[in-house]
């Protein structure tokens, strides 16, 4: 049997060579870290990580102004290319003033092979292990999770940087996957067209409510009533989203009952075992027409026929504001102190630390009343 080949020594030289050609390298004591995929999905923003290039950020991680969870750290290991040459553990971060020292340029040939060997800083959970990862990445997920049992939850809510495939089949798996802008493109034209429909329907002046229990005493539903029953629809529609995701996605599964564990999976434990697999970041159409459909036909039996549309349609575009917006809190870099950066700092800390709270998403309005409010981060002040 060949002996396997230890972790690659880095130069403090080399570190800086790779900085400087706009890799972001971070060590943390030794160990080096090549964060360059990971820098603009960063909650604490891209230029943060960019400043911190070529140093040492163990400090960083324990904070202020944010401890790093332990899931956050596991994921930092996925970007593990090798250890810090001894006596180099303190790499300075790279120039921005141009100019040059001996010292460096002597390493020019150090620089060289850095350009040279990309190849070099492959990450190393591209090896999957089996038994440590509990599941055999190169077949589909679905089929094979509800055999975790106990183990389940607690994989599940271990975040990995990495592609899942759910399904043997090339179309389902298709049909699973969406990009974000489908969303925008499908349900806008019918969320347009249907504020349209009901606003013709609402100036013909027949709609009046309660009008099935009582003649008498039924209020009539002006046309100009139409944007309040619309900002209505789409209050319920952020209700609904807190809802379902609590009780719906976040529903913790039998671990003997293989279907619910692989049903969970397929709703949303495979977004929080990838989170950041952009293909699954908002609700496919199709399965969401059904889903939407359920929905109206309650809102017809409950309402009269245009006012169950009007509150419809307010909460359709809820929901695709709500899918844009999550996409956007995975994947947008929002500028610090702006209410989407504190929206992502929130939604992240969701995934990889506080899985039982945090569960608004386009609003935490409703964290608040249910008492699922991520807490605030307080740092004792030190003497």
């Amino acid at each position: 049997a060949m002996a396997t080949a230890g972790p690659r020594s880095f130069s403090a030289a080399e570190v800086r060579a790779r900085c400087a050609q706009g890799a972001c390298l971070v060590s943390c004591h030794r160990r080096l870290y090549d964060l360059s995929n990971f820098v603009r999905l960063h909650p604490g923003g891209e230029q943060l990580l960019r400043r911190r290039a070529g140093t040492d950020v163990s400090a960083a991680l324990d904070g202020p102004p944010h401890r790093h969870s332990a899931n956050a750290r596991r994921w930092l290991e996925q970007y593990y290319v090798g250890e810090i040459e001894p006596g180099d553990e303190q790499v300075p971060p790279r120039s921005r003033t141009g100019t040059g020292t001996p010292s460096e340029t002597a390493d020019e040939k150090e620089v060289d092979a850095a350009a040279q060997t990309p190849e070099q800083t492959d990450l190393c959970y591209k090896t999957v292990d089996v038994e440590k990862d509990l599941v055999d990445w190169q077949k589909p997920l679905l089929w094979q999770v509800g055999y975790l049992g106990e183990k389940y939850d607690e994989w599940v809510h271990q975040p990995v940087d990495r592609p899942i495939r759910l399904f043997h089949s090339d179309f389902l798996e298709f049909l699973s996957k969406t990009a974000w802008y489908v969303v925008f493109m499908v349900w806008t034209p019918v969320v347009l067209y249907l504020s349209w429909v009901s606003y013709t329907s609402l100036a013909q002046g027949n709609t009046r409510l309660f009008s099935s229990f009582t003649t008498e005493y039924s209020i009539p539903v002006h046309k100009y009533y139409f944007p309040f029953i619309f900002l209505l629809g789409m209050i319920l529609w952020s209700l609904l989203e807190y809802l379902i995701h609590r009780f719906v996605f976040h529903m913790k599964p039998p671990a003997s009952n293989y279907y619910l564990i692989t049903l969970h999976f397929l709703l949303h434990g495979q977004h929080h075992k990838s989170p950041f697999d952009s293909s699954r970041l908002v609700f496919p159409p199709v399965p969401a027409s059904l889903v939407i459909g359920f929905f109206y036909g309650v809102l017809r039996l409950l309402l009269p026929e245009v006012l169950g549309l009007s509150v419809f349609v307010g909460g359709l575009c809820g929901y695709v504001i709500y899918d844009m917006m999550h996409y956007y809190l995975h994947y947008g870099s929002p500028k610090k102190g702006t209410y989407l950066y504190g929206l992502k700092a929130y939604h992240v800390k969701h995934h990889f630390e506080h899985q039982k709270s945090g569960f608004g998403i386009s609003t935490r309005f409703w964290d608040y009343p249910f008492r699922t409010l991520i807490p605030e981060e307080t740092f004792k002040k030190e003497d």
